[in-house]
């Protein structure tokens, strides 16, 4: 009985169909009862908390991805990229904030963030033309990805330091304070956009 207790309780938490704290009882035949209710008088064997920050469940992930500036545009390069739309869309937050005449000391511009030379490999003539430039983007973030063997992690690291420096130092994200910044930024964006928690595997 407490092996289909146990399993059931880890449906319930893995499907994500309750956000709340789950009470774990015995019933008057010593069966065990599963509840999102706390009820007076009961004693319970076990609550399983609800994070303080509630996961976003997975049919509210949709409508948030929909809901993003540029959906349709980063949709569609993401479905021909085969990329995730939700890691396009952490990208571009924390590029550009969605800005399309953003241009960085560095001369980056655009919604992705594009450097000049980056831009020409990957035929976009105009970075602040937020189609192309998030086509663009989503190339290259591509080549990355299949050069790192869709290790999201270090594609991103190399999205913003260049690749040849996380290659150089063994595929790990190099120890740039920018760059340190940037990953947890970008894969924070990305799991809330999933429907993640904070510490989810990517």
């Amino acid at each position: 009985m407490k092996t289909i207790a146990t399993g059931l309780l880890g449906l319930l938490v893995l499907s994500g169909a309750a956000q709340a704290d789950v009470f774990v009882s015995r019933d008057a035949k010593g069966g065990y009862v599963l509840s999102n209710v706390h009820r007076p008088g009961r004693h319970y064997e076990k609550v399983i908390r609800e994070p303080a920050a509630a996961v976003v469940s997975l049919d509210q992930q949709p409508q948030m991805i929909a809901a993003q500036p540029y959906a349709e545009l980063v949709s569609a390069a993401a479905t021909a990229n085969e990329l995730p739309a939700a890691l396009l869309h952490a990208v571009i937050k924390t590029e550009s904030a969605y800005n399309p005449s953003a241009l960085s000391p560095k001369g980056a511009g655009g919604l992705m963030q594009l450097m000049p030379e980056t831009a020409r490999e990957m035929g976009v003539t105009n970075v602040y033309d937020p189609k192309a430039n998030i086509q663009g983007g989503a190339r290259y973030l591509k080549r990355l990805m299949t050069m790192f063997d869709n290790d999201i992690r270090l594609a991103v690291a190399a999205y913003n330091a260049g690749p040849q420096a996380v290659l150089s130092r063994g595929n790990v994200v190099p120890p740039f304070a920018e760059t340190q910044r940037y990953v947890p930024s970008v894969l924070n964006q990305y799991r809330r956009l999933q429907g993640l928690s904070a510490d989810a595997p990517l």
